[in-house]
């Protein structure tokens, strides 16, 4: 498999709680340089990304990180919010405490 098939399948990702928007650019330049999957940011930033990425590359953004203790509630808000701004996946984490608690019906 040569590098670029590899890169295709995958997420350029920056999720760093202090990540300014400067970096999100680089981010997104360099997952369209590079033709990844997309590009996985935080959801403050979808919106601008969206405008500053013209269609050019997916869009990923998260509900529920880091941790997944959200309610299910609020996850729902965040995903319908996440989508309005443009995002065109949405990664979220599971409440790992009730699957390791075998609530498998919560999660």
């Amino acid at each position: 498999m040569r590098i670029e098939e590899i890169l295709s399948k995958c997420d350029h990702t920056l999720l760093r709680p202090d990540a300014t928007w400067d970096e999100i650019k680089i981010l997104i330049d360099e997952g369209i340089e590079y033709k990844v999957a997309s590009i996985c940011i935080p959801p403050a930033y979808v919106g601008r990304a969206v405008n500053y990425l013209s269609g050019k590359i997916p869009i990923t953004t998260v509900v529920g990180f880091p941790h997944g203790n959200e309610t299910t509630e609020t996850k729902v808000y965040q995903t319908k919010n996440a989508l309005n701004d443009g995002a065109d996946e949405i990664d979220m984490v599971i409440n790992i405490g009730e699957l390791k608690s075998g609530n498998t019906y919560y999660v």
